[in-house]
């Protein structure tokens, strides 16, 4: 009976490894959506009061001087920087210059069978592998087969099997499973 049973979740959460990750892309920031955790630096030619780095808080706005509050979730940094220019030239200077660029990325967060659990920085290609060696490395228990991925924009985490290329994204929530034999 206790073979039985062993059997049948072994076939069950093997299921579950089907899917592969695509290798880990640069991210474009014409695809890259701001949100919550993403830090973004600013210059308006001529205006050293206006231009620094600005976090995006809890609330997907950034505060910027003199503009205040900029709701900036679910926007690229283009439409970012054309929003600003549009707000400066309608309230403040006629034909602002405007550059805008991502500072920091969101970070990322690792969960579950590895040494040291936490929260990390993002880097551009960032796989599972390279962010399991910032954690110190799987634990003993650690299933090395398959890894388990919440992206920030999903409720839910997709199992995918676990290869060298594995990508991570900004924001995801990756977790590693125990393995069962």
């Amino acid at each position: 009976m206790r073979l039985a049973a062993s059997a049948f979740l072994l076939i069950s959460l093997s299921g579950c490894a089907g899917k592969n990750l695509p290798p880990a892309p640069l991210v474009s920031e014409s695809v890259y959506f701001l949100g919550r955790g993403d830090r973004i630096k600013v210059a308006v030619y001529g205006q050293p009061a206006l231009t620094g780095e600005f976090a995006v808080g809890g609330d997907g706005e950034v505060s910027l001087p003199l503009v205040g509050a900029m709701t900036v979730k679910n926007l690229t940094i283009a439409q970012f920087r054309s929003a600003l220019e549009a707000r400066l030239a309608r309230d403040f200077f006629r034909n602002p210059q405007v550059s805008a660029e991502i500072a920091n990325f969101r970070p990322v967060y690792i969960l579950g069978e590895v040494a040291a659990p936490g929260e990390f920085r993002f880097e551009e290609g960032m796989t599972v592998y390279s962010l399991v060696a910032r954690a110190g490395g799987f634990s003993y228990r650690a299933d090395k087969k398959r890894v388990y991925i919440r992206r920030s924009n999903e409720a839910n985490e997709v199992g995918y099997s676990l290869q060298s290329g594995s990508a991570v994204q900004p924001g995801d929530t990756v977790r590693i499973g125990e393995r069962i034999f």
